[in-house]
């Protein structure tokens, strides 16, 4: 299986465009802009232009746009990341859950099995909510699935495991749930407690689990370098915040002039906390 990336990047621009989540009314501010700050509108405007995206569109309603920003970043993922195959190999799929978030969907996968005997147990007794809080109340956007490793698989590889490996969740012999690989938050812009809510949720992905930690990461539009400091500062919680057009933010921000933007967009950049969206599928390769 053969991939462009570029190609692939460019069609995730269109496709955003096209579903006018990336827009710029007849007054020249861009959809991802906080119309209050300048520097927001100056930069979202400027990424804006350098992707083509024409001016006279109507911005869509915020949950409009946070769920055409989820299928976009999906439908980017579902191109990309298994065509990595020869990188990562695997049976893979990429699911958007974000639109059905009842219930608890991370426990249909490894390691995450135990939410729903942990859910049980607090309908049955109440009072463990008020101890455990929120903890176990997940709710991804998208999740990056491996489906376990059956019989025949293992014979085609040359490999054997009679007898042996009897726990292991990659076996399909020994489970038959798929093995959540990443979990990737989508947030078009970042206002208020968006940031603080991402790391909050990534935090319980790590206490909940039961096996290895997946990947934990962030896909943002936000044009503003200091909220996107606010969230990909620091380490402990999200592996990374990629950004939907990190070369294009680069260039409207050295071209603001603003000292101070450049300057903590230079340390999310090499400090390697901020990335584009082309990084991530081969990102997730690792």
């Amino acid at each position: 299986m053969s991939l462009n990336l570029s190609r692939a990047r460019t069609l995730f621009h269109r496709d955003l465009i096209g579903s006018k989540t990336l827009s710029v009314d007849s007054a020249g501010i861009a959809s991802n802009a906080d119309k209050s700050q300048k520097l927001s509108c100056e930069l979202a405007l400027g990424i804006a232009r350098a992707l083509g995206t024409p001016q006279g569109g109507e911005k869509l309603n915020g949950q409009s746009s946070g769920q055409n920003f989820e299928e976009a970043v999906s439908a980017f993922l579902r191109e990309t990341f298994p065509a990595l195959s020869a990188l990562r190999p695997g049976r893979w799929n990429v699911l958007n859950v974000g639109s059905s978030r009842r219930g608890h969907s991370l426990s249909q996968y490894e390691p995450y099995r135990n939410l729903d005997e942990l859910a049980a147990a607090i309908i049955e007794t109440p009072a463990l909510a008020a101890i455990l809080g929120n903890s176990y109340d997940i709710s991804p956007d998208i999740l990056v699935v491996r489906q376990p490793i059956g019989q025949r698989e293992l014979n085609d590889s040359g490999i054997v495991v009679d007898g042996v490996a009897s726990y292991s969740p990659l076996l399909a012999h020994n489970q038959s749930s798929a093995i959540i690989h990443a979990v990737v938050s989508c947030k078009w812009t970042l206002r208020s407690d968006r940031a603080q809510n991402a790391r909050s949720e990534a935090l319980n992905l790590i206490r909940n689990r039961k096996g290895r930690t997946p990947h934990i990461v962030v896909v943002t539009g936000e044009p503003t370098p200091s909220r996107l400091s606010s969230l990909a500062l620091g380490t402990g919680d999200i592996d990374t915040v990629y950004h939907f057009a990190l070369p294009e933010l680069i260039a409207a921000t050295q071209a603001s002039g603003n000292e101070e933007a450049i300057k903590t967009l230079d340390t999310l950049v090499t400090g390697q906390r901020l990335r584009d969206i082309a990084d991530l599928p081969l990102d997730l390769a690792i």
